[in-house]
């Protein structure tokens, strides 16, 4: 067993908070969203928890996600699931994007996405609050990562999925023990069906921020770039935007470490970063607005970013604007040529939503937004082998004479 999960503890979750009306929740019971309808946040006792976590104490232990456990919100040990959530590395992409951009690499997580932070943390919870029935929406790898970790501890799961989702997630989330359905239409279409059953009480609605503890399994991001660096965090994140769950999730563990002494108030400049076929946070971050309408006809070939509307919306934008950073959207030609050109150059093969931040931060440099000289982190949400890849079709006649020159 990992060491860093071999005693049970009290926990140190205060309460949950609606995100937007600031409400109190009862922490020991199955909440959903909160009466006004928004995400509801975990609230910790921070000076508890620094009594009980001198920062040395933490780097004693493995680096995995869950040496952060008393800023984590299961309450006994036994209710942990893992499949080995590995702490992922930095990789610089000189090549690509110059000597002071590095990427996180998500994909080298279970299930081969940065999904598996958030969805071990909500399974974890969803058993240990006696949840046996699952359902969410998807555009696949959110779905890949549920139906993993609730099989692996007996909770059943119906998962729906737009019916364009890559084949590869489609199969992934059936392999691994989940019923899935693809629906003719988009996540949030998808949504409105779990939102039905779950309002008929036939499952527990585990669509993106409808419940509280995928937050706090993606905060874990930000805790382990801030440990990464040395504690102290990049002039700049470049961060792939559906739902945003990441990104509000690293905005939180910001704070909670400043809270606890363990970094100062700077803060990243933090870019969500969207395609244009499907942009509403960047539009609404443009008109200045606080909640981002449907996006309508939402197209494009990053389909973990295609989410056109986000329950969390006025989460993501607080965030990007108490950053100074900014909701930027790039076309899938430039999707594409940044996957194309990192693999080239630099070797490391990006998914397209993490393609989507390469492409950004390239835009961001030419309009001034940001600086060669400034450290930059972007993040790639999954492993680039589960999207289809150009052909490769050139081949040899080893019974005939071989031009050596031409190869």
């Amino acid at each position: 067993m990992n060491e860093n999960l071999t005693t049970d503890r009290a926990t140190f979750v205060a309460y949950l908070e609606c995100s937007l009306t600031g409400e109190r929740y009862e922490a020991d019971q199955l909440h959903n969203l909160s009466r006004a309808g928004r995400p509801l946040l975990v609230r910790y006792d921070i000076d508890a928890v620094s009594a009980a976590l001198p920062r040395d104490m933490l780097a004693a232990r493995a680096t995995d996600l869950w040496r952060w456990r008393e800023l984590l919100p299961v309450r006994e040990t036994r209710n942990i699931v893992s499949l080995g959530e590995i702490e992922t590395p930095l990789i610089p992409i000189p090549a690509s994007a110059g000597p002071n951009v590095w990427v996180k690499d998500e994909g080298r997580l279970p299930t081969g996405s940065f999904k598996a932070r958030g969805l071990v943390m909500a399974v974890a919870m969803a058993r240990e609050l006696g949840v046996t029935r699952i359902a969410m929406s998807t555009n696949g790898n959110a779905g890949a990562a549920l139906a993993a970790y609730a099989t692996r501890v007996g909770i059943e799961t119906i998962v729906f999925c737009p019916d364009d989702t890559p084949e590869v997630n489609v199969r992934e989330i059936a392999a691994q023990g989940a019923r899935v359905w693809r629906v003719n239409g988009l996540i949030d279409d998808c949504g409105a069906i779990v939102a039905k059953g779950a309002a008929e009480g036939r499952w527990f609605d585990f669509s993106t921020l409808k419940e509280p503890y995928r937050i706090e399994g993606k905060k874990t991001m930000g805790l382990e770039l801030a440990a990464q660096l040395g504690w102290r965090l990049p002039r700049a994140i470049f961060y792939p935007t559906g739902g945003g769950t990441g990104l509000i999730g690293m905005w939180k563990a910001f704070d909670e470490l400043e809270k606890l002494g363990w970094i100062g108030a700077e803060r990243p400049r933090m870019y969500a970063v969207q395609a244009s076929g499907c942009a509403p946070i960047v539009r609404a971050f443009e008109a200045g607005e606080e909640h981002a309408e449907r996006w309508e006809d939402a197209q494009t070939i990053a389909a973990g970013i295609r989410v056109p509307r986000a329950v969390g919306d006025f989460l993501i934008l607080r965030a990007v604007r108490e950053s100074g950073g900014k909701a930027l959207a790039v076309g899938d030609p430039a999707i594409v040529k940044a996957v194309d050109e990192c693999a080239r150059k630099d070797g490391l093969l990006l998914c397209p939503e993490g393609g989507a931040t390469l492409a950004a931060y390239r835009q961001a440099l030419r309009d001034g937004e940001v600086d060669e000289d400034e450290e930059v982190v972007l993040f790639n949400c999954a492993t680039g082998l589960k999207y289809p890849l150009p052909s490769a079709e050139q081949r040899l006649d080893r019974h005939a004479a071989i031009d050596f020159d031409a190869l």
